[in-house]
């Protein structure tokens, strides 16, 4: 099982060391389902990039900008990422959890939090 709060702690603080502003950790892989965990430090920016088949977005800390439909995040909020390119940046210290399905029909390989 996968402390969210001490996960994010972590990741923030790392995300905040790195020159990149960053830090993300796969924490589910099963099957076509992924969760991954990624802080940026404040400014930080993930590029312009397609959506997966099905993907949403939970802010865990902070506040985030998610460009296409351009909609802006705080702690607590949830939002289902259309099918359109996007990016993500972080208006603050932020970290979120971002939950995809890709293509079915592949094997899974359970790979749970630490």
């Amino acid at each position: 099982m996968a402390d969210l709060s001490q996960l994010a702690a972590a990741h923030l603080a790392a995300a905040k060391a790195d020159e990149r502003g960053r830090s993300p950790e796969l924490l589910v892989h099963d099957g076509p389902l992924r969760q991954t965990i990624i802080a940026l430090a404040a400014g930080t920016e993930l590029a312009e990039h397609n959506s997966p088949d099905a993907a949403s977005l939970q802010v865990l800390l902070g506040r985030v900008q998610v460009t296409g439909d351009t909609v802006e995040l705080a702690a607590g909020q949830l939002a289902v990422l259309t099918h359109e390119r996007h990016a993500v940046r972080a208006l603050e210290d932020s970290v979120f959890l971002l939950t995809t399905v890709t293509s079915v029909g592949q094997t899974a390989e359970p790979q749970r939090g630490r």
